[in-house]
């Protein structure tokens, strides 16, 4: 189909290698390329055996996924017996702090008496006078003034 001086062929890596001779066009007897001649046509060559590397690499993935499965198993159950053990710790702690533990209880009212109340042996508080301090007549005018605050503020108090 190509006519050119020079013929390219693209080879494929699953074919065997081809011969010169059937890439390139035979030359004249005179070198110059004036008598161009076809290439015998390329003979049919089997597919060279190529492996598939889809099994080992299945075989090394289903290693793997068994290895984190494994892994991710004996991390729950450490974690498991940590637990375990942190309870029966506790356990054991909260054993030893009601042993130690004192009770104090109350005495249960006795329901066959009535309760009589009796009078305390206190005086009586006596009530007293009220005391506001040292105030003269003129604080009591500043606060009828509604100067109060002004007052305490100008005023120095003994």
């Amino acid at each position: 189909m190509c006519t050119g001086k020079s013929s390219y062929t693209k080879s494929s890596p699953k074919f065997g290698k081809t011969s010169p001779t059937s890439s390139v066009l035979s030359l004249g007897s005179n070198g110059k390329g004036m008598n161009i001649t076809k290439a015998p046509a390329k003979e049919n060559k089997k597919p060279l055996e190529f492996k598939l590397h889809s099994g080992e690499r299945a075989v090394k993935r289903a290693m793997f996924n068994y290895s984190v499965a494994t892994n991710y198993y004996i991390q729950k159950l450490q974690k498991k017996q940590e637990e375990r053990l942190q309870k029966m710790i506790e356990e054991e702690e909260i054993r030893m702090l009601r042993k130690e533990m004192v009770p104090k209880a109350q005495l249960m009212p006795f329901f066959d008496r009535p309760f009589l109340p009796q009078r305390s042996s206190r005086p009586l508080t006596m009530p007293k006078e009220p005391s506001f301090g040292n105030v003269n007549s003129t604080c009591w005018t500043c606060v009828f003034n509604n100067q109060h605050y002004l007052y305490h503020i100008n005023h120095a108090h003994a």
